[in-house]
C-alpha cells in the first residue's frame, strides 16, 4: 500500500493515526490497543513498521507497554493554562473485584486486580480522576 503522505515514513502515518484516535477518545485511557497482528492487517503494514509506530507513542507518553500484556493508553494529562497550574498524583493497589469488573475481566468475584487511581488538581480542586484496572 503506497504512503498516503509523501515523504512521510510509514510508521509516522501510522502512529499518527492512533495518536488521533487515542486523544479522540475512541480508544480511551487505560483501554488495550489493538494487537500487532490486527494493526499489521488493518494498515497492511509489516510487524517491525508497527512496533515502530507503538515505539514512537511510548516515546510521546501515549501508551505503555507490559510484557504479556499488551500495549495500553496511558491517563491523559491536562494542559495547563495560561494562569492555572495543575498537579497529577497516582497511586496503585490491588484491589478485589467486585461483580461488575469480575464479569468484565471474566474472573470470580473477589479475585485481585490492579487499581491505578490518577488525580488531577487544578489550581488545588480536584479536575479528574482516572481509575483503571487491570489482572496483576
Amino acid at each position: 500500500m503506497p504512503t498516503p503522505h509523501y515523504g512521510q515514513p510509514r510508521y509516522r502515518v501510522i502512529a499518527e493515526e492512533l495518536r488521533e484516535r487515542i486523544e479522540s477518545g475512541t480508544i480511551p485511557p487505560g483501554a488495550l490497543l489493538p494487537t500487532e497482528s490486527a494493526l499489521t492487517a488493518e494498515f497492511r503494514a509489516a510487524r517491525g513498521t508497527v512496533r515502530q509506530a507503538i515505539a514512537a507513542l511510548r516515546e510521546a507518553g501515549l501508551v505503555a507497554t507490559e510484557h504479556g500484556r499488551g500495549t495500553y493508553t496511558t491517563p491523559r494529562q491536562p494542559r495547563r493554562g495560561v494562569d492555572g497550574d495543575s498537579k497529577t498524583e497516582t497511586q496503585q493497589r490491588q484491589v478485589a473485584a467486585d461483580a461488575e469488573l469480575a464479569a468484565l475481566f471474566a474472573v470470580e468475584v473477589g479475585a485481585a486486580l490492579m487499581e491505578q487511581q490518577s488525580l488531577t488538581r487544578i489550581n488545588g480542586a480536584v479536575g479528574t480522576v482516572v481509575r483503571t484496572y487491570r489482572l496483576p
